[in-house]
């Protein structure tokens, strides 16, 4: 039987393969783990549908493929080799006909199989498939396009946003990208004599591949699609801090480690039903401000794997208990790479709470589509001015990013003094809880 990249659900559309846990000759049980795929969202691991033989591995490790390729194909149990060998001649041309898009390329270790066509796309039973990303198919579909006529311009002849819109406009011809500042300082630096470097001692080429890539896909999206501006601000913590401390004894009972993360949760949930647009995103295709009217907050977690965000979903209808316990569950799964797709979809704004690891402030990349992100910094006792005398108060950096096309400054700097009013004072946060 063919072994494909199944539809998973949330709109995935391809696929990257990581790692194959088992080799070809193999023999597995059903539902066995046979490899590990990333996608847009999470690294999943994918179990053999039957008990078999592997017969051929047609995926290689860090080939972006589509839904519905073959992956690999297993003699099911009780068939004998030959067989599948010796089948009609018909099927053989058949199951040949399919697997040849995907057969091994001899293609460099470290580096991504060459893909089947110039164009980047690839047949599926006969029908050419482009390779784009989620994100770039539904523009198509928004924009009616059939992505799948597009000649790429993009890495591996990948279909870009930009190709998309140059299609639905008529133009059928990608257009020649101009050079790269990178590719002409490399034009540059091979007409300059430079002493020759051993590069195999020297330079450690590490592939671009699994979450890594997918960070670096959307934080150029994100750079290049939202014109970023940033408001940093300061947010006197002691009141929070105390409040903690007397209500520590009450969350260990109930085997929560209350954190100030809780707490800023809480009070940017509150924050957002008064500041809809800060908790919207925009429609490119449509041209439309989507305002939503629910508060999924997307929790930042530096793993060894990468940056994760799992959601704290609902937040505004949450204790900070609640959130302090789903923070800390959420996090620690995410290191684990145990996260389901559910559980790392659907952020209306997004925190990057860095504090722990230290720095004043920095300005954070807004995680697409949303409109906004909030950093929190580190947290430590300053010299401040408080009733014309200099006193000690533990000061927290926070730093709001904000897509300029539908926010304002002046709309960032009133969000951000809700927030830190209701932190600076939490009988208000108290009393502004449903």
């Amino acid at each position: 039987m063919e072994f494909k990249l199944a539809d998973i659900g949330e709109g995935i559309h391809e696929g990257e393969i990581l790692r194959w846990l088992v080799k070809e000759g193999d023999q597995v049980e059903q539902d066995a783990p046979l490899v590990e795929v990333q996608t847009d969202k999470v690294t999943a691991e994918l179990p053999s549908p039957v008990a078999g033989v592997i017969e051929r591995i047609m995926a290689r490790e860090g080939q972006v493929v589509p839904v519905g390729t073959v992956l690999a194909v297993i003699r099911e149990a009780g068939v004998k080799a030959a067989a599948v060998a010796s089948g009609a001649p018909g099927e053989q041309a058949s199951l040949q006909e399919k697997l040849a898009p995907q057969a091994h390329s001899e293609a460099q270790p470290g580096r991504e199989a060459a893909a089947p066509q110039a164009s980047g796309a690839v047949r599926q039973g006969g029908k050419r498939r482009a390779l784009a990303t989620p994100h770039v198919r539904a523009l198509a579909r928004k924009l009616g396009v059939d992505i799948d006529e597009i000649d790429g311009t993009g890495p591996v002849g990948r279909v870009t946003e930009e190709d998309v819109r140059r299609f639905a406009e008529g133009a059928r011809e990608p257009v020649a990208q101009a050079p790269t500042d990178a590719a002409r300082a490399q034009g540059e630096a091979g007409s300059r004599v430079e002493a020759p470097v051993a590069r195999g001692e020297l330079v450690e080429q590490v592939p671009l591949r699994g979450l890594r890539r997918r960070i670096a896909e959307h934080m150029v999206q994100a750079k290049r699609i939202i014109p970023h501006a940033t408001h940093i601000d300061e947010v006197e913590m002691d009141g929070i801090e105390a409040l903690r401390e007397r209500l520590r004894p009450y969350a260990e009972a109930r085997g929560v480690k209350l954190t100030s993360l809780a707490f800023f949760v809480k009070a940017v949930a509150i924050a957002l039903k008064e500041f809809p647009y800060v908790n919207a995103s925009v429609d490119e295709a449509q041209e439309n401000v989507l305002l939503r009217r629910y508060y999924h907050i997307g929790i930042a977690v530096d793993t060894e794997h990468g940056l994760i965000v799992p959601v704290v979903k609902q937040a505004d209808q949450k204790s900070v208990f609640e959130i302090a316990r789903e923070v800390s569950d959420l996090a620690r799964r995410a290191r684990e790479n145990r996260l389901s797709l559910d559980e790392v979809t659907g952020s209306t704004f997004t925190i990057s709470n860095a504090g722990a690891l230290g720095g004043l402030y920095a300005t954070p990349i807004i995680n697409y589509p949303e409109s906004a992100i909030l950093g929190i910094h580190k947290m430590e006792p300053r010299p401040v001015v408080r009733n014309n005398e200099i006193v000690i108060r533990n000061i927290a950096h926070v730093s709001l990013s904000f897509d300029h096309r539908i926010i304002d400054g002046g709309m960032a700097i009133r969000f951000t003094n809700r927030v830190r009013e209701l932190l600076e004072e939490p009988d208000r946060l108290w009393a502004e809880l449903r």
